[in-house]
């Protein structure tokens, strides 16, 4: 069991539990999670492992329900990784320019889609290895593809999110994201890696906002030390 070391200088001091207290607590916070969204999910659409590739790539900084407009139209013209490889910029960029960074996004794309197509004859490829050294795949993007498209639990997603709240519940004292899923690794069970994602998003989409966190409705409020709440 990690302990996060308390306190960060940047946060009010949390009080120090035991590895006994900190494990009964990151139960809890599991159950209430699963209780409250037993069918949490990726609420990107998508048909298959390239489609949930390209619309997390577009996601960065950008909200779902975005995305899921612009990828309406966007899967209907781009089938394959060829396709996307051998579009004219110009054109992938008009394709996607509803979103934020679309000129930095459609150049991730190609550059992904044409190492796809050297090294995995066009196909996703199912390790975390693999998957990043694609063009705009960190290891955020390649969880969501190994959890969602291939139901492989190689670690958890950690978005805004998925940060803030675990900030907030106590869980890290880290800002970096690769260190914020260490922290999350090492105190979950490994099959709960992915389906925590999906429901501490979902929690901090409808509960536990950035700035009006809704502590009087929150399942977890008599268990979170609302580390950073004013």
């Amino acid at each position: 069991m990690l302990q996060p070391k308390w306190p960060n200088p940047n946060w009010p001091e949390m009080p120090r539990e035991s590895t006994q207290a900190r494990q009964a607590r990151v139960q809890k916070i599991l159950e209430g999670l699963e209780k409250t969204y037993p069918n949490a999910h990726c609420e990107l659409n998508y048909s298959n492992p390239l489609e949930l590739l390209i619309a997390t790539i577009l996601s960065a900084q950008c909200t779902d329900k975005q995305v899921n407009i612009v990828t309406a139209e966007l899967f209907k013209k781009y089938r394959s990784a060829r396709d996307y490889a051998a579009a004219p910029a110009p054109a992938l960029e008009n394709d996607i320019k509803r979103i934020g960074l679309f000129r930095n996004k459609a150049k991730n794309i190609q550059a992904c889609c044409r190492t796809l197509l050297e090294k995995h004859g066009g196909k996703v490829p199912a390790t975390m290895d693999e998957l990043v050294q694609l063009g705009g795949v960190g290891r955020k993007t390649a969880n969501v593809v190994l959890g969602n498209a291939f139901n492989i639990n190689e670690g958890v997603v950690v978005d805004t999110h998925v940060t803030r709240l675990s900030h907030r519940l106590g869980l890290t004292e880290h800002e970096d994201a690769v260190k914020i899923e260490r922290d999350l690794m090492a105190q979950l069970p490994q099959e709960e890696w992915i389906v925590f994602s999906h429901r501490m998003i979902w929690h901090g989409r409808r509960i536990c906002k950035a700035r009006r966190p809704l502590c009087g409705s929150c399942v977890l409020d008599k268990i979170c030390p609302k580390i950073g709440v004013q």
